[in-house]
């Protein structure tokens, strides 16, 4: 392939290496899916099979809901349906790693500058290939699960002890309601062990393939301006020096930052009544809670309710600020009323983000002799990309559940949960912490002799060719580096 972006697309290896690409990624998506259901004991309420399917098709952005006859429950129209709108980020992480990475060295071979049609061609193949096999998931994500009454009846006791014994469960305020004295309630109670209703799951196949087709792309398009030695097409060299450097500084510490919390997962899971719950959690949601600390961390405000059994997935005191009627923001500064180290939560983030400071600055080509104007720039680009980045965050991270059923595992009558934050003030406090750690960071980077260093080559060469930023040639920019290399 020319650097012009003419001559022939290499159709053969394209293609075989789409299959890599999406097989190796499904693979691992649904691995880690199975792995995470079975150990929080999914399995044992139904199928893993289809369970697995349905969680990694919500894991690339498809729509999954559950439904079912429960009227015999108490529960009627819109009451007997649930909606699940979460992404397992741990799947979905693992997923979009491993296409990315996959994808973005198939195009090594292209050289420097990689053809048009040749990127159009390997980005489509993935995209076709990787709907395809996600269409079958969302065949297979279908199940049904009987509730019996039944199995309400305790061992060793008699029909009439345990209905009694449900009756003597209910709250004491229920004492002075007329239907109870008329018999009403027993009459349900007999009815309730008598009941079987079932209940399931339905992969939204529309819905979820336009999710899918959403997802392939975005990570594609990350993919592409995070990797530093990856060709592009003609006319996008600027972007080595531009973009990639904060891009994938950013993404580094995201995902650094979701692995400590599974070593934090690890650890918690050894001196735990039920480790394989804490494990299988961790797997499928560290990158949930971990991303939903960043941002709460640098100040941007949650909103958010929570109610029945769904109030008990949260960590304390999370579920006590969320357990009102809703609309009251939830902050640093009202976790910490509850508990003091949730400051810690702002240390973290703001570690996290001035390391992104300075891994911006050491893979940006020094292009300029004069340290603060270095710092500018690294400071526009880091500000840009997480102005960006921290609503994108906020918005994979938001959380909309609500059941009347029991669905994947979990049983949840007439339970709730919402938890989301908006755009807005998440794109204007990142654009000033993206600002102050780029500057604070290539400072830093410049005082010690690590600005520069860990540039890429088709970044260097770009800066080359473009003579250096900020009026300055390449010259000295290269003379420093090289240098301070030495």
């Amino acid at each position: 392939m020319s650097a012009s972006g003419g001559g022939r697309v290499p159709w053969g290896s394209a293609l075989l290496a789409a299959i890599a690409t999406v097989s190796w990624a499904f693979l691992a998506m649904v691995g880690i899916a199975a792995l995470g259901l079975h150990l929080i004991g999914a399995d044992r309420a139904g199928a893993l099979g289809p369970m697995t399917a349905a969680v990694t098709v919500l894991a690339v952005g498809g729509s999954v809901t559950p439904s079912g006859d429960v009227g015999v429950f108490g529960l009627e129209g819109a009451q007997a349906r649930a909606a699940i709108d979460i992404a397992p980020l741990g799947v979905s992480l693992v997923g979009a790693l491993l296409l990315g990475w996959l994808f973005v060295r198939s195009l090594r071979a292209a050289g420097a500058v990689i053809g048009r049609a040749e990127l159009a061609v390997r980005a489509g193949l993935v995209a076709v290939l990787f709907l395809l096999l996600l269409a079958g998931l969302t065949w297979v994500g279908n199940d049904t699960v009987t509730i019996d009454g039944a199995t309400l009846v305790l061992p060793g006791l008699s029909r009439q002890r345990t209905e009694h014994d449900l009756l003597s469960r209910l709250p004491e305020q229920l004492g002075d309601i007329a239907d109870i004295g008329a018999g009403l309630l027993p009459d349900r109670l007999a009815e309730l062990v008598d009941a079987k209703a079932s209940v399931g799951f339905t992969v939204a196949a529309g819905r979820s393939l336009l999710g899918g087709a959403v997802w392939v792309v975005a990570v594609l398009l990350l993919a592409l301006l995070a990797s530093r030695r990856a060709p592009l097409p003609p006319g996008g060299q600027a972007l080595h020096r531009t973009v990639r450097p904060a891009v994938s500084a950013l993404c580094g510490v995201l995902v650094l930052a979701v692995g400590a919390g599974l070593v934090a997962g690890i650890y918690a899971a050894v001196g735990d009544d039920h480790p394989g719950l804490v494990l299988g959690s961790a797997l499928l949601g560290a990158p949930n809670g971990v991303w939903i600390g960043v941002p709460l961390g640098l100040f941007v405000p949650w909103y958010g309710r929570a109610s029945g059994a769904l109030r008990q997935v949260l960590p304390d005191p999370v579920d006590d600020l969320l357990a009102g009627p809703g609309g009251e923001p939830l902050t640093v500064g009202r976790l910490a009323e509850f508990d003091g180290r949730v400051w810690l939560l702002v240390v973290a983030s703001v570690l996290l983000m001035l390391a992104a400071g300075v891994l911006t600055a050491a893979r940006t080509p020094v292009g300029s002799s004069r340290p603060f104007t270095f710092a500018g720039w690294c400071a526009l680009r880091l500000g840009v990309v997480t102005a960006l980045a921290l609503p994108l965050l906020v918005w994979l991270t938001r959380v909309s559940a609500g059941a009347s059923l029991s669905v994947l595992g979990f049983d949840a009558f007439g339970a709730g949960l919402e938890l989301y934050g908006y755009a807005p003030p998440a794109c204007a406090l990142g654009a000033g912490w993206g600002a102050v750690a780029g500057a604070a960071g290539a400072l830093a980077a410049w005082a010690t002799g690590a600005a520069g260093r860990r540039a890429a080559a088709l970044a260097r060469r770009d800066d080359r060719e473009a003579g250096g930023e900020g009026g300055a040639g390449h010259g000295g920019g290269e003379g420093r580096d090289g240098g301070r290399g030495a």
